[in-house]
């Protein structure tokens, strides 16, 4: 199983290089061509051109677009993602701030839509044939109307206004202060340090976005293993299991749950990577210092290197979920596994 396993990351590395190089190329090209002055939104008002020229030589924008591609990508290949030209500070500097604060949102968010999903999906099939399936399936259909940035509107006007139980602001209460070794992840900072105050500030702070990413992959969830447990349900060995007098709790959970989560499982692999591009506008509402908020500033301030970097570790992020996805299916797979050893 290890061996498979990581011959499988193996085959996905090799995988994601042409992926990487497609893509750092395509947002290259596509922000070059985009109508828009770089160094002209970022020079103060009194610049000269002799000031505009120094700055456009600087960044390499006074080269060709094929040198300045390789030398970005030289410069990628050895770390380094340039400078910022609106923030005039390293590209990578303002990742490693902004990167733990999305990774924590992302993580919390997918847990909770996972375990929402699959205990709605579990509900609505024990609830099958009643009228708790259909008030369920309607609260799916609606889940799904509305999308992650209208649930973010929505959690503030409710549970940040109305019923102030969540703050919606930042990432922590300002009057707080961090631990002097802060690693950027602020769950780890708050635990390693043993401030209490701290972990419930961060969870608090986290709620609410994390909730609104949840909503949306919950219901898709729901409705898959919904359906997959119905296919499942009809198989003989569930069937020999109900002859030997096994409850149908036990029958769900025990036998049918197992092989109906594999679509389900393909699904949250999916729906993980469509969930770091819904971080963007959440972050931007519930103004979280992420990777979400960098890019829209970098976007508005037309910040080509930060763009760039802020997409090539999108596409990393994405392919990265999507090879822990295909090791785990791997893992509760049989028949995958079977294969890959007669391969």
């Amino acid at each position: 199983m290890a061996f498979l396993a990581l011959q499988l990351l193996i085959k996905r590395a090799f995988l994601a290089v042409p992926i990487l190089l497609c893509v750092s190329a395509l947002v290259f090209l596509i922000l070059r061509l985009l109508p828009a002055d770089p160094i002209a939104m970022s020079v103060p008002p009194g610049a000269t051109q002799a000031d505009y020229d120094m700055l456009r030589i600087s960044f390499g924008l006074d080269r060709s677009l094929p040198e300045q591609y390789l030398i970005w990508l030289g410069k990628l290949l050895h770390g380094d993602f340039g400078g910022s030209i609106f923030f005039r500070r390293p590209v990578m500097e303002l990742i490693s701030k902004a990167l733990p604060a999305t990774l924590e949102l992302v993580s919390f968010g997918f847990m909770l839509g996972v375990v929402i999903g699959i205990a709605g999906g579990l509900g609505m099939f024990m609830l099958r044939g009643r009228w708790g399936e259909q008030v369920l399936d309607g609260s799916t259909t609606v889940m799904m109307a509305i999308p992650e940035f209208l649930w973010a509107i929505l959690l503030i006007l409710f549970l940040g206004v109305l019923v102030p139980v969540f703050p919606f602001i930042g990432r922590l209460a300002p009057d707080l202060t961090l631990p002097p070794a802060a690693t950027g992840f602020l769950l780890v900072d708050a635990a390693l340090s043993l401030r209490f105050d701290l972990l419930m500030s961060v969870l608090a702070h986290m709620a609410l976005p994390a909730l609104a990413l949840a909503i949306g992959i919950a219901p898709l969830l729901m409705r898959v293993l919904r359906s997959s447990l119905l296919e499942t349900i009809h198989e003989d060995y569930v069937t020999q299991a109900r002859l030997r007098g096994t409850s149908e709790t036990r029958i769900v959970i025990r036998h049918a749950f197992p092989n109906a989560a594999l679509p389900t499982l393909s699904l949250i692999g999916v729906q993980g990577g469509f969930m770091f591009g819904g971080t963007v506008l959440v972050e931007m509402i519930f103004a979280y210092p992420g990777l979400g908020n960098l890019m829209i500033d970098a976007v508005r301030n037309h910040d080509l290197p930060v763009i760039q970097a802020v997409a090539l570790i999108y596409c990393i992020l994405v392919l990265g979920i999507n090879a822990v996805v295909d090791v785990i299916y791997l893992a509760v797979n049989p028949r995958l596994r079977l294969k890959g050893r007669a391969a």
